[in-house]
């Protein structure tokens, strides 16, 4: 029986766009994907989420790339930016849980930095009883150890949470490590498994 609902949080509940911020920073598309591709690929940001510091990351990358370093600044100081708003709905399901007191948790791949960043910003997280951020466990899905880490934090057996994420792989883990899950496309899909679990009314 699920007893306790788990959301990621990038494309789950938040929007992203990598390279949102950048479209006002680097006017032109070409050099724009040249900057996004080569000099901050999503592999690179990728560290961040794994656990690595935002300031070693970005002194390693402006020595290589020095024609860029201001740009290689602004990826954190600007990152607030690269998220638009919630994804359509998504509140609502969380709004909508928490008032009828389903016990509501987090996973989400994000960086220390990034995360201390945009955390304040959102006050539906003030709904979520506990928040396992991949940067400060240094610890990243679908690595299934997070998942048992998350076990942990929160007091519960994967088998009694029902996990919700965007991405296939994650899920896949999370499902190899004992829980239930659901792979996120859209709100109203998410809120049809909710009522259909009894999770929503």
């Amino acid at each position: 029986m699920i007893q306790a609902v788990v959301f990621d949080v990038g494309k789950v509940l938040i929007e992203w766009e990598r390279d949102l911020s950048f479209r006002r920073l680097i006017p032109g598309a070409a050099e724009r994907a040249y900057f996004m591709d080569t000099v901050i690929p999503l592999e690179w940001h990728g560290q961040h989420d794994a656990g690595r510091s935002a300031a070693e990351m970005i002194a390693e990358r402006s020595a290589q790339f020095p024609d860029h370093a201001h740009l290689i600044e602004a990826w954190l100081s600007h990152f607030n930016e690269t998220i638009p708003g919630p994804v359509p709905g998504s509140d609502t399901i969380v709004a909508d849980l928490h008032a009828r007191g389903v016990p509501l948790y987090a996973i989400t791949n994000f960086g220390s930095e990034t995360w201390a960043g945009f955390a304040p910003t959102w006050p539906l997280l003030g709904h979520f009883i506990d928040i396992v951020v991949s940067g400060d466990e240094q610890l990243a899905k679908p690595d299934p150890a997070i998942y048992a880490v998350a076990e942990a934090r929160f007091g519960r057996p994967g088998s009694t949470m029902l996990f919700i994420d965007d991405s296939l792989p994650n899920v896949v883990s999370a499902r190899e490590s004992g829980w239930h899950a659901h792979h996120f496309i859209d709100a109203e899909t998410l809120r049809d498994d909710l009522t259909e679990r009894g999770l929503l009314g």
